[in-house]
């Protein structure tokens, strides 16, 4: 069934992006300047790169619900192959960008692109298009099962040789629950998660910081100056917040107590200032979005527009969730920034584009 009569978007959808978006760019003002000054010699660094990026993220929102959303199907094989290209150019002396050992950035003059973030939306087009044409043979090993496990590990390989695996988790979390909306069997499910354990495990051996960061989330209170510091200043922080928090800018741990305290540790600060109430209202603002983008798709006019606008919701929201488990301990730490909030001018752009998608599609349901 699909339906050609368009009618107003989904402006709670719309109304609780913009919020975070101003949340992001307070927090940052906020949570970034001594490491601003300190790395850059410029206190508002972040906030003025953020600020960008949220522009540029507004335009491509605007673009992103403008376009009928059945046009992204036509260009699914060509954006993948594209992103996979800019994930190869990381590793081009001149271009890719390294830091701290990883190489996930491009650098074009002034500007940073971070390949991997455009990869994952590229991806999840790409399978809402694959899962809606195979929409009969999902369930087959051979016509189904099988060309979803190549595709899934052809794009993993890009993500490993970074590496990004944080992000490649989230992929791949996002992927596993399209294929079972898609009409993937409990049996292909259960042997997928047992598979993406197994790697894991072989990741976790390979690379001995992954087994400190196991070690952490299993033991919280050993070496807490070690291989635990960034997961006990982070508790200290959103401890100290109390209920009502010490108040909007007058965070103590930012001054160089939480490690990252603008990317992956941004929840914690948050939770200093803002406290358990603002806390719980945050949290609170996923789980809006998670409702509005799962309306969206189950009121979608068709099989692509009905798996892409799980793909997008389920892609900002298990990311959200990662990073506010990581820091509150309740998950290993993985470095995933939190979406919308924590810096990263290229997430931030990406995800107001994937929200814009969401909104075109929002126009058709019935």
């Amino acid at each position: 069934m699909s339906s050609t009569h368009q009618h107003q978007p989904d402006y709670i959808l719309l109304g609780t992006t913009v919020l975070f978006v101003i949340v992001g760019l307070f927090i940052i003002a906020s949570a970034s300047p001594i490491l601003g000054s300190s790395r850059f010699g410029e206190e508002y660094y972040y906030l003025s790169n953020q600020a960008i990026g949220a522009g540029i993220g507004v335009v491509a929102l605007i673009l992103g619900s403008k376009i009928r959303y059945q046009y992204w199907k036509k260009l699914a094989p060509v954006l993948l192959i594209g992103a996979l290209f800019m994930m190869i150019l990381v590793f081009i002396p001149n271009i890719g960008l390294e830091l701290k050992g990883a190489s996930r950035w491009i650098k074009v003059g002034p500007i940073t692109i971070q390949p991997a973030e455009i990869t994952k939306l590229a991806f999840i087009i790409y399978l809402a298009a694959w899962i809606e044409t195979k929409k009969k043979d999902i369930a087959s090993f051979s016509m189904g099962f099988l060309p979803f496990l190549v595709m899934l590990g052809i794009v993993s390989v890009f993500f490993v040789l970074q590496p990004d695996i944080g992000t490649l988790g989230i992929l791949v979390i996002t992927s596993i629950l399209l294929f079972f909306i898609g009409g993937g069997r409990m049996s292909q499910i259960a042997l997928l998660l047992l598979l993406g354990v197994a790697v894991l495990g072989l990741i976790i051996y390979f690379q001995p910081y992954r087994r400190d960061r196991l070690a952490v989330f299993l033991h919280p209170k050993e070496d807490t100056q070690g291989i635990g510091y960034q997961l006990h200043q982070g508790l200290i922080a959103i401890g100290s917040g109390g209920i009502f928090g010490r108040g909007f800018g007058m965070s103590r741990q930012k001054f160089n107590y939480v490690p990252e305290p603008a990317g992956d540790s941004i929840f914690a600060i948050f939770g200093e200032e803002f406290g358990f109430i603002g806390s719980v209202i945050l949290t609170a603002m996923f789980l809006i979005f998670f409702w509005r983008g799962m309306r969206i798709s189950a009121r979608a006019p068709d099989g692509f527009s009905h798996t892409l606008a799980a793909g997008i919701t389920l892609l900002i929201i298990v990311q959200a969730f990662t990073n506010i488990g990581a820091i509150t301990g309740l998950l290993p730490l993985t470095g995933l920034p939190l979406t919308f909030i924590s810096f990263g001018s290229s997430a931030l752009i990406m995800n107001l584009a994937s929200v814009g998608i969401l909104m075109n599609i929002s126009k058709y349901t019935r």
